[in-house]
């Protein structure tokens, strides 16, 4: 008997485990399949960005109607890229906070939809676990524990990743979250929306030394962030230029706040994993694709002898491969939800 289960067990632990991922929290509608936490069998994102644009950021009602007529198409999409039927899939990974509300909620009734009609196992992902579980698709030596940089529109955080699933946060934004400033620059300048890649573009034309923009430090927090200062120190240098007539060279201005930002992001991240210890840094989120700043991080952490670790661009950015790789290591450790899952817009990292 005991041989019997011993088999089965092994059998069971051999088994590919694919999940099936939803992700809707802002104005991307996206689904992926994932194999093992690891491997990507596919990922659909249906982008607003061209909707949102006419009117300078996400208007939350709209992103809600579009994700409800997309959603359908992009987990179907998903299934057939991935060459799988509902049947093949473990369970289904969803996120349900932090984000809009209204776009959540669509997200989370898909996937509560179809567990239940396919008596799947339903997995609620927190979104900025997910942004973190994004650096184990095309990292496959990267493990906790290590540093994690985490940097969005609305997430500015230094964590530890003591294990799959389970952070300690040692440093985090006192104000503006780093891509929010970058958004708030951007608009101040008349690049538009999105803000962080057109800055990351328009500063590659700059001299990121033309201005000196200041650099805020939280007195008795070395890991923590201030961008609020910085981003006022902007707005005060456009609003004096315009009194005196000044013409404003643009690409040198947002190179200088991006050098800025990256400065204040690359040292507080590398003095946490010297002083915690750590030869593992990654940096994740929205902001974790912008050029300037894996350059920075690069260099900083070869020179301290850090390996460091990033997603491609495509899984920075919202995406369902990011989530079906959290997902997978919550289905894991048993982690199921009930058909009482709700959105949970404010959700904190770390709240289950």
């Amino acid at each position: 008997m005991m041989d019997t289960e011993k088999k089965i067990n092994e059998e069971t632990e051999m088994k590919d485990t694919l999940i099936l991922a939803i992700e809707s929290s802002c104005d991307e509608t996206a689904a992926s399949v994932v194999k093992n936490g690891r491997e990507v069998l596919s990922n659909v994102i249906s982008s607003q960005i061209a909707l949102h644009t006419q009117f300078g950021g996400v208007v939350p009602e709209i992103a809600s109607r579009k994700h409800i007529e997309k959603i359908n198409q992009v987990v179907t999409q998903a299934l057939e890229d991935a060459k799988v039927t509902l049947a093949d899939v473990d369970a289904i990974g969803v996120t349900y906070g932090p984000g809009l509300v209204g776009a959540l909620l669509v997200g989370v009734a898909e996937a509560k939809a179809i567990a239940f009609a396919a008596k799947k196992p339903l997995v609620g992902v927190h979104h900025i676990e997910g942004h973190v579980s994004a650096n184990y698709i095309e990292n496959p030596d990267l493990e906790p524990p290590f540093v994690c940089l985490i940097v969005s529109g609305g997430h500015t955080h230094l964590v530890i990743v003591k294990d799959y699933g389970e952070f300690e946060i040692i440093g985090r934004t006192r104000d503006d979250a780093a891509g929010e400033a970058f958004d708030k620059v951007a608009r101040a300048v008349g690049l538009g929306y999105p803000g962080g890649p057109k800055v990351d573009k328009t500063a590659k034309e700059g001299n990121p030394h033309a201005i000196e923009f200041p650099r805020a430090k939280v007195e008795g927090s070395p890991y923590d962030f201030s961008f609020s200062g910085l981003k006022s120190a902007v707005l005060n240098y456009i609003n004096k230029a315009h009194m005196t007539g000044e013409e404003i060279n643009v690409p040198d201005l947002v190179s200088s706040f991006q050098n800025a930002v990256v400065e204040a992001l690359v040292s507080r991240a590398v003095l946490a994993a010297k002083e915690y210890g750590y030869d593992k840094l990654a940096i994740a989120g929205g902001v974790a694709s912008n050029s300037a700043l894996r350059a920075a991080m690069q260099e900083a952490c070869d020179k301290a002898h850090i390996r460091f670790y990033h997603p491609s661009p495509i899984f920075c950015t919202d995406n369902a491969a990011m989530i079906g790789c959290a997902a997978y290591y919550e289905y894991k450790k048993g982690t199921r939800h009930g058909w009482d899952l709700n959105a949970v817009p404010n959700l904190k990292l770390g709240e289950r």
